[in-house]
């Protein structure tokens, strides 16, 4: 089961990864948006997206994605330093999951979003 992270900050990106491996997941980082919309290409399992990337931000990595047939039904959760009630409408009115605050996402409560979203890598179906 593949995880695609959609994150610029490397240290948040390597933490989340760590944890996401260690449960068994294969993990891939896209470091801005345009990197992440190549990576989505190869059809992760799950998407945890930033909404302030460089180049082309979250919200319209989230629409590209939506608008795609081979990723229009990916599970996207917007994890973001912001909290704001607008954008978290936004981003759950372009199609993700859920809008989560990076304050509130340790490693282990992300590792159980994924876990809600697409089961256990090697769980019996």
């Amino acid at each position: 089961m593949k995880v695609l992270i959609i994150e610029d900050d490397d240290s948040i990106a390597e933490m989340y990864r760590l944890r996401l491996v260690a449960d068994g997941y294969e993990v891939v980082i896209g470091h801005d948006g345009e990197k992440g919309l190549q990576l989505a290409a190869t059809r992760p399992d799950f998407i945890y997206l930033d909404v302030r990337l460089p180049g082309i931000d979250g919200f319209e990595v989230l629409g590209r994605l939506r608008s795609e047939p081979a990723t229009a039904s990916i599970p996207v959760i917007i994890l973001s330093n912001y909290g704001d009630p607008a954008l978290r409408q936004r981003g759950l009115s372009l199609g993700a999951q859920e809008f989560a605050t990076k304050a509130d996402m340790t490693p282990a409560a992300l590792s159980s979003t994924v876990k809600r979203f697409i089961g256990t890598p090697g769980a019996a179906s």
